[in-house]
């Protein structure tokens, strides 16, 4: 399959000559991604006419490139049947359910996929380092958990999990850069920035979680992300490398012929409002 421009993955004034040192070019990056986002495409309509559920994980320190790989995976997928969950803050009511609850719900049904842009890690996360649970809340959800995914395992679900990696530099780093974004400056939170000076409590935190819930029915997978396009082109190769997907053979579609016109008169463009030619501006100046 050719190679397609990927613009938009350019910030405006920056060539593959700007790559840094060591990072993967940027058009052999744009390259194997289209080739790999192919492949997704074909997975997902394996899904859809095999009835399968997917679940893909995505957890990993703040900044560590999570949400730009879910948003390569879902370029050129159907909203229809690929959902990203990204729960907000849990309500009064959800804080008194089960702790597995409220994720239960975002869970696929058959033909669906399901993107977990951060999960039920949470709790073995940001709630244990910073004080939003119990001790005994936290000691439950990790004897819970190894259960839940065998649980979900075991009724079909294809579940994947990715743990993307960053170091403490690369990480603070990027915290700086969306500081002085402010196409992104909505990504910091001042959660994520007190993150900086927790960073060996979420490191403990994040190995006792592996301890506990590295299991052979739902291992993780870590992914090294401290070269974003490096990342995400491992993260997607090794999906595709985990699922039993093959091509399906579509139905052919034919278009049809247009009918003859049959005395439809268009109404007058006076009659309603378009919106103004803001492109023919720029044109013209």
């Amino acid at each position: 399959m050719a190679a397609k421009s990927n613009a938009k993955t350019k910030k405006p004034g920056k060539s593959p000559d700007d790559d840094p040192p060591g990072q993967i070019p940027l058009k052999i990056y744009e390259r194997e991604l289209y080739r790999l986002q192919a492949e997704l495409v074909k997975l997902e309509e394996w899904v859809r006419s095999q009835r399968q559920r997917l679940v893909v994980i995505f957890e990993g320190r703040d900044a560590a490139g999570k949400g730009s790989t879910i948003k390569r995976v879902m370029e050129y997928l159907n909203p229809r049947q690929v959902k990203i969950a990204a729960l907000p803050v849990p309500t009064e009511r959800q804080r008194t359910e089960w702790y597995f609850q409220r994720y239960i719900s975002h869970l696929p049904a058959a033909g669906e996929i399901v993107l977990f842009d951060r999960s039920w890690y949470n709790r073995a996360g940001v709630e244990h380092v910073m004080g939003f649970c119990t001790k005994e809340e936290y000691s439950r959800f990790l004897h819970q958990c190894p259960i839940f995914e065998r649980l979900l395992v075991e009724d079909g679900i294809l579940l994947r999990k990715y743990w993307f990696s960053v170091s403490d530099v690369e990480q603070e780093n990027r915290f700086r850069s969306r500081l002085e974004d402010p196409m992104r400056r909505w990504k910091l939170s001042p959660m994520d920035l007190e993150s900086i000076t927790h960073w060996e409590d979420y490191s403990r935190a994040k190995d006792m979680m592996f301890v506990h819930t590295d299991i052979p029915e739902a291992p993780w997978f870590v992914v090294e992300s401290a070269d974003k396009r490096r990342a995400r082109l491992n993260m997607i190769a090794h999906l595709l490398s985990t699922v039993p997907y093959h091509a399906i053979k579509l139905r052919p579609l034919k278009l049809p012929s247009r009918p003859a016109p049959q005395g439809y008169v268009r109404a007058p463009r006076e009659s309603q409002t378009y919106v103004p030619d803001h492109a023919a501006q720029l044109l013209a100046g």
